[in-house]
């Protein structure tokens, strides 16, 4: 099929290359919203929950039962509210602000501790004042019943109005930021676009220059990028589909959209490079140039064997990313669900230009592609590109690696397992955390809001616990007064109805996602109080959400494990080797997750990479880190085992064919992960932690895996083993002789 493909491609690359410029064209034009709303129209930022854990269940009653109206709220500080001179002044501006807002449709209702008969001293305005008396808030509340268009244009009425006031006050020093809960979503969402554009940016370039390297010249190099964007098309419109009937969340898109485009640049360089090595072998078969319309045979022979050997193996690789991130797809929180449907479709899209679009343009090209470009003509630059390109010469730094593998394999083996342990070490005291606050930017305008609030308003700040309990109010506030026994606990919010139950919610003084913020939970959970109650808040979803985790992973890892182990054994022959790459590659994640532990929750490097740290891991990407980034390791075993099978077939020497295929593989699998690492950078130097985090987390694998693993441990492990790594029962052996791909 792929060489028919190859040959299709080959004769009618116009054809192809028309009807992937209409498709792209028409994604972007979805995705950006030329024809209605758009991907980032269309984005959310939520608490990643499980709906049916009591948490979730907690989340639903209080929702279900909340009537309270939609506010806006103005934080000012920066007053003095001892001074009685500046009080008035501060009084009569604020008047004035009362009616212009009361005469906005859909204004229900504004308050300030200033509205109330006796001003600030007032016993009801307490919660609206800063704990420091220097600043209080305005609170807005639109009418309830509101059809979503006439909210939206009263609550930005609102907050123009609002955005004024601190100018109006006449106070030097004085400062406000006004606040909703479409504003925080809009911060991360916000944040979100401006990180993609700052990371493409970033990476686009780079990725480019590395290419222009390997390849020694910017024609050829233009190759996986053609691919590359329009893989970033087409997986933008997907998601804009998926987010039509399920919740995307902003950061999301980020992360699979740089996911895309690394595993475009990453193919399409596998297929450049084995292309303009069976072109010039076929340009050496068919010397005679044909006319100008006539299709170049060299051309078509080269592309079938490309699309038949290296489009084979990107699409072994698509597979086996796929199904790796297919294991999200078992589990119970629909965000992640959410993310294994998008992240399967950006896949399948990267793999497609790879063995479509990409084939197209090498085949319009031609010979032209073996052409020396004007770099190799350069001096010292042409000797360089030649010595790091990427058609490789049977013998080089690679094989000479190999080699020295040869000779010591334990030597290289025990010291590589212990770096890899090491690195692993870390795991063992990770910290969860499930909290959709951590996700809004700490040094935004909404980011500063929170901390404001967090500092100095009670009233405002979001309860890290909350209990929602089907009993009477005497029995929650028996319940709540023993709570607000506990040292751990800092505050217990006055008890209040919620539908027919009644609400407990509370401050710890502790971090809520903490060893010791998790007990608390715990402990209220396991209380028998005598009635029915349900606890909720970030430390209780971050419990919760992990169980969830835990008790689905047997199922999904059984999946990816037995569906890449059949995979790996169709292309090897043989059950050593794919059960080898399998325990490898878990090794080489759990290195790679390590790092990222001592990195993002211990804080090394917070200064370098500009982040504050959490003290723990987010859920969503830990689970989010496995899943791509056990694909990705699996990524590059593919493409040194297809070479080592190759030449294993070739010459049934185990250590020949060890050393034939790392070099003949080592470069591109090296400039592979060069751009992979570059592009997943492009997440790294965003401001979003989340995104950060799952961008660190893929950058060291890539890393482990490409150094550490493929150049030291695979072929120490092969070697030892010897020609035991192709061996399988009988049965096996016929059932591959019969099933198994072959190059």
């Amino acid at each position: 099929m792929l060489k028919a493909l190859g040959r299709l491609t080959a004769r009618h690359p116009l054809r192809f290359i028309l009807v992937w410029l209409v498709t792209v064209l028409g994604s972007f034009a979805l995705a950006l919203g030329v024809f209605g709303d758009g991907l980032f129209d269309r984005l959310q930022s939520e608490s990643p929950s499980v709906p049916t854990s009591e948490s979730g269940i907690a989340s639903d009653m209080v929702e279900e039962a909340d009537d309270s109206p939609y506010t806006v709220n103005l934080v000012l500080w920066g007053l003095d509210l001892t001074d009685q001179a500046q009080m008035v002044d501060v009084g009569a501006a604020l008047a004035d602000v009362r009616r212009d807002l009361a005469d906005i449709d859909g204004v229900a209702a504004v308050i300030d501790p200033f509205a109330f008969p006796t001003g600030p001293a007032d016993p009801r305005a307490a919660p609206l004042l800063s704990t420091d008396a220097d600043g209080f808030i305005v609170r807005v509340e639109l009418e309830d019943g509101l059809d979503e268009e006439a909210q939206d244009t009263a609550r930005v009425a609102v907050e123009d109005r609002l955005g004024d006031v601190v100018g109006e006050l006449g106070v030097e020093g004085a400062q406000g930021i006004v606040s909703n809960v479409d504003l925080i979503t809009a911060s991360v969402i916000d944040q979100t676009v401006e990180d993609l554009k700052r990371g493409e940016a970033f990476t686009l370039p780079l990725s480019l220059l590395v290419m222009v390297v390997v390849f020694g010249g910017f024609l050829t190099a233009g190759m996986p990028l053609v691919g590359a964007i329009a893989a970033i098309g087409l997986g933008m419109a997907a998601m804009w589909g998926a987010a039509h009937f399920l919740n995307v969340d902003s950061y999301v898109v980020n992360i699979l959209s740089i996911m895309g485009l690394a595993l475009s640049i990453d193919y399409g360089l596998l297929v450049v490079s084995r292309f303009r090595e069976e072109l010039t072998k076929a340009a050496e078969r068919h010397r005679e140039r044909p006319g100008r319309r006539r299709v170049d045979p060299a051309v078509v022979e080269a592309m079938e064997l490309t699309l038949d050997t290296a489009g084979r193996t990107v699409l072994f690789s698509a597979l086996i990313i796929a199904i790796s991130i297919s294991g999200l797809l078992l589990m119970e929180a629909p965000l992640l669900r959410t993310v294994g449907i998008a992240g399967v479709a950006v896949v399948l899209v990267a793999v497609a230009s790879a063995v479509s679009l990409v084939p197209a343009h090498l085949a319009l090209f031609g010979r032209r592609l073996l052409r020396p470009s004007v770099l190799s003509r350069l001096p010292l630059v042409g000797r360089h590109v030649h010595a790091i390109g990427d058609v490789a010469p049977d013998d080089g730094v690679f094989s000479r690696l190999a080699r020295f593998v040869h000779r010591w394999p334990w030597l290289v083996l025990v010291p590589t397992l212990g770096l890899l342990g090491a690195m692993a070490f870390p795991l063992s005291g990770i910290n969860l955390r499930a909290d959709a606050l951590d996700y809004v930017p700490r040094d935004s305008v909404q980011g500063q809001y929170l901390d404001i609030v967090d500092e100095k308003f009670p009233a405002l700040q979001f309860p890290d616990v909350f209990i929602v309990v089907d009993a009477d109010r005497d029995e929650a506030e028996a319940w709540a007064a023993d709570i607000a026994q506990r040292d751990d606990v800092e505050r217990v919010n006055p008890v209040t109805e919620s539908g027919d139950r009644h609400l407990i919610s509370m401050r710890l003084g502790v971090d809520s996602a903490s060893d010791a913020g998790l007990q608390v939970v715990r402990d209220l959970r396991a209380e028998d109080r005598g009635f029915d109650f349900w606890v909720g808040g970030a430390g209780a979803t971050t419990i919760d959400f992990a169980d969830s985790l835990l008790s689905r992973l047997p199922y999904a890892l059984g999946l990816v494990v037995v569906a890449v182990f059949v995979l790996l054994f169709l292309m090897t022959g043989s059950i050593v080797v794919p059960a080898k790459a399998l325990v490898v590659n878990l090794l080489s994640l759990a290195a790679s997750m390590g790092v990222t532990v001592l990195v993002f929750q211990e804080g090394h490097l917070a200064g370098l990479l500009d982040f504050d740290p959490l003290g723990g891991i987010e859920l969503v990407i830990l689970a989010l880190a496995v899943a791509f980034g056990f694909g990705l390791a699996m990524d590059y075993e593919v493409f040194l085992l297809a070479r080592i099978k190759e030449f294993w077939d070739a010459t049934g020497d185990n250590d020949v064919a060890v050393e034939r295929g790392l070099q003949k593989s080592g470069r591109i699998i090296t400039s592979a992960a060069l751009v992979m690492l570059l592009v997943f950078a492009g997440l790294i130097v965003g401001k979003l932690i989340a995104v950060k985090e799952a961008g660190f987390a893929l950058f060291m694998t890539v890393l482990v895996d490409a150094t550490l693993v493929r150049m030291l441990l695979v072929p120490s492990t092969m070697t030892i083993l010897g020609a035991w790594n192709w061996w399988a029962p009988g049965p096996l052996r016929r059932l591959h002789d019969r099933f198994g791909v072959r190059h």
